[in-house]
């Protein structure tokens, strides 16, 4: 390749933008519709009957994704968030005490404890499939902690064999994010179904969407109890002689998902094995592609794990590639290829935790850090080691990976004349 370098005045690979996501049918649409001419938009009410837990396509998509798990119960949110929250009460995790987390994720991984009066308390992750790493949860724990959220980051299944050993041995919960691995096996067996309960994500930019929702899947009738009482307002209702009156047994939100929501993710759940599959297509495609590239690391797959690719990460050595990862990126960019440069800056290192402004601190005994180098690996990965896209997914094609490695190959064979012109 002999063109000149788009970020110095070439021409570049690719111009057009790849393909929006997600992809919205005549399937989905016509669900919505029939939800809409039904009259019944959202059929929860917060009382004991059959609407507490919600109208006919809430039940009917909560069925079929715990009849797809294996699990005993599926319990619909607004959010992930929401069902990350649920799931910290639902678990049993009281004010005060310490739930462990990775720093290399969502803010709403961590800040699903502080909802709870709950303290974060980070651990460091893998350098390959970027979940938490065992012995760095070990070193975690305090006679406070009370559980663990395990993060199965960008679709690889995190270290789940390490992780729930450390909480065996300790007496602690598990908590399953799997907001960006839905189908995502680990040992051949989905993701989700290990811990006490999984949670899962469908806002716009997930694999399968309902524009915005959460699920939380678990084996435990009481949790699941627990869950669609946080879910719906916590209230009970008492007959009397002469009237209804409500009777709060806890304190509960509202955190329901709409009927036209659920119609929706009925559609996009039945398309979940196709997307899913389309992704890990074109994966392996461009990790082909990309293999023997000295200075980047195709993404891992562990053996009897199933990656299902939400972003597609590459791990960069600075060291071997002779420029910095930012200026890779930034020139990879300008030859019309996506990729971002790190994922999310260690969660610690924001001011909500470095000045401990949520009030459940005042009422903390205990000794979380957040200081700059706690979790090294991390920290790394965020600021000079990990690069990735989001275009890896369909409808993207095989033509679309060829534009992305062939950028790659062109910046790595220009990085001389880049960095004399960009580094000095």
């Amino acid at each position: 390749m002999s063109e000149r370098l788009a970020l110095l005045g070439g021409k570049p690979v690719r111009t057009k933008p790849f393909p929006s996501h997600p992809v919205i049918g005549d399937a989905e649409k016509k669900a919505v519709l029939d939800v809409l001419d039904s009259g019944r938009l959202s059929t929860f009410i917060a009382v004991p009957g059959e609407y507490f837990n919600g109208g006919r396509k809430i039940r009917e998509f909560e069925k079929q994704f715990a009849e797809y798990h294996g699990v005993g119960h599926a319990v619909t949110f607004n959010s992930a968030t929401a069902a990350l929250h649920a799931a910290v009460v639902a678990v049993g995790v009281p004010a005060g005490a310490e739930v462990i987390v990775p720093p290399y994720t969502f803010t709403s991984t961590a800040t699903c404890a502080l909802m709870h009066n709950a303290i974060p308390v980070f651990a460091d992750v893998d350098e390959d499939v970027f979940g938490l790493n065992p012995v760095a949860v070990e070193r975690a724990v305090t006679p406070l902690t009370r559980a663990i959220i395990v993060v199965h980051l960008f679709g690889h299944p995190a270290n789940l064999n390490g992780i729930l050993d450390v909480a065996r041995r300790h007496n602690l919960r598990v908590i399953e994010d799997c907001a960006q691995a839905p189908g995502a096996k680990y040992e051949d067996r989905l993701v989700g179904t290990f811990g006490d309960c999984g949670i899962f994500s469908f806002t716009e930019s997930k694999t399968i969407t309902t524009g915005e929702g959460g699920m939380l899947i678990t084996n435990s009738e009481e949790i699941a109890a627990m869950a669609r009482m946080v879910r719906n307002h916590g209230e009970m209702i008492v007959e009397g002689q002469k009237e209804r009156t409500y009777s709060s047994s806890m304190l509960g939100w509202n955190y329901r998902m709409t009927e036209m929501e659920a119609a929706l993710g009925i559609v996009q759940f039945g398309k979940l094995e196709q997307l899913n599959q389309h992704r890990i297509d074109l994966a392996n495609y461009l990790s082909a592609q990309l293999s023997g590239l000295e200075g980047l690391q195709t993404p891992t797959v562990r053996p009897r794990a199933t990656h299902v690719y939400y972003v597609y990460p590459l791990t960069y050595d600075e060291k071997s590639m002779e420029i910095p990862r930012d200026l890779f990126v930034k020139a990879l960019n300008a030859e019309g290829i996506p990729f971002g440069a790190g994922y999310m800056r260690p969660l610690y290192l924001s001011p909500l935790y470095q000045e401990r402004r949520h009030f459940g601190y005042e009422h903390y005994a205990g000794y979380a850090s957040y200081e700059a180098g706690l979790c090294p690996v991390a920290e790394r990965l965020h600021e000079r080691e990990l690069i990735l896209t989001g275009v890896v997914r369909f409808p993207a094609t095989y033509d679309d990976m060829d534009d992305i490695a062939d950028a790659i190959q062109k910046v790595m064979e220009h990085k001389e004349e880049l960095c004399r012109t960009a580094c000095a």
